[in-house]
């Protein structure tokens, strides 16, 4: 296992170096200039040129981003231009609220994928298949902002049994906390749901159609302990393939359910550091999804050769 991990870090690193590149070279082609948001509307251009030297802004762009590169090396981000503080601060403040929501997200995504898969590649009942398919479809077509503005709609203003938005510490009021987590999750877990639902549909599915289970069921094997024991431990590593890959949607999706339900995480930095032009921040929050995905994606191979041998040796 841990040659097979060797094996993949190389690209993994790659793909940050490459990443971190193009996350800062994009953010200089958006049109607008932090210095002159800075200094004001009313700045001469004297005031404006001392700002831009003040940042660093007048040194050539790979000046920059060797210089960027070299403080995340280093643990030291540095100073963010506009909101204030310093960017680790920034950072660490919200990391925790949008790995809480992420983390909630997730748990509801395997809650509802995994029964809607079972009933719908083992049920013999047609209207059963028809609704799990219903659902599933439904989930993916109606985005995030939709649902969010339905379920306060529903559960907040109709029913009064949820808060429309906020949060508190899981720490300080782990009743309160679940209930401000649960539209948030919920919202952000449907779309991601419904595809590893279907996936694993159709991997139940696939197997149940082997040779084995047909042999299995011959020799009096009950359809129960076929599908437990051998049709979904068979479907399980492509599944968590699908998985690692909703869990980076969860991250980046988080974004936007959080400025739905007003929730204090890193949507509402990355928003307020686009709108000032602050590059730090913003290009530090862009490198941290990227690298989230990377981790995922190691952590999910793992889990893939752990469940298939296959994949090791080879």
């Amino acid at each position: 296992m841990r040659t097979f991990l060797l094996k993949r870090l190389p690209s993994g690193l790659l793909v940050l170096a490459l990443a971190s590149f193009l996350v800062f070279l994009i953010l200089r082609l958006i049109p607008g200039d932090p210095a002159t948001t800075l200094a004001g509307p009313d700045a001469s251009p004297a005031t404006v040129e001392a700002v831009r030297s003040r940042l660093g802004l007048d040194q050539p762009v790979l000046g920059q981003y060797v210089s960027w590169l070299g403080h995340l090396l280093s643990g030291d981000p540095g100073p963010s231009y506009a909101i204030g503080g310093q960017v680790s601060d920034l950072i660490g403040n919200g990391l925790g609220t949008t790995a809480q929501l992420a983390l909630g997200a997730l748990l509801l995504v395997v809650l509802i994928a995994l029964p809607l898969a079972l009933a719908g590649a083992t049920t013999r009942r047609r209207p059963v298949a028809v609704a799990v398919r219903a659902l599933t479809t439904a989930a993916l077509a109606v985005p995030p902002f939709v649902t969010g503005v339905v379920l306060v709609l529903v559960f907040a203003v109709s029913l009064g049994l949820l808060p429309p938005g906020g949060h508190e510490s899981l720490l300080d009021a782990p009743d309160l906390a679940v209930q401000y987590l649960a539209m948030p999750a919920l919202c952000l877990a449907l779309p991601s749901a419904a595809v590893l639902a279907r996936h694993l549909k159709d991997g139940i599915e696939r197997a149940l159609a082997e040779d084995y289970v047909r042999t299995a069921t011959a020799l009096g094997v009950s359809r129960r302990r076929i599908v437990w024991r051998h049709a979904l431990p068979n479907a399980l590593p492509s599944t968590v393939t699908v998985l690692g890959l909703q869990i980076g949607h969860l991250v980046a999706g988080a974004v936007l359910v959080e400025r739905i339900f007003a929730w204090p995480g890193l949507g509402r930095l990355i928003e307020q550091g686009v709108a000032r032009r602050d590059y730090p921040v913003v290009q530090d929050l862009l490198l941290l999804v990227v690298a989230v995905y990377v981790a995922v994606q190691l952590l999910t191979d793992l889990a893939y050769a752990w469940l298939d041998p296959r994949i090791r040796w080879e």
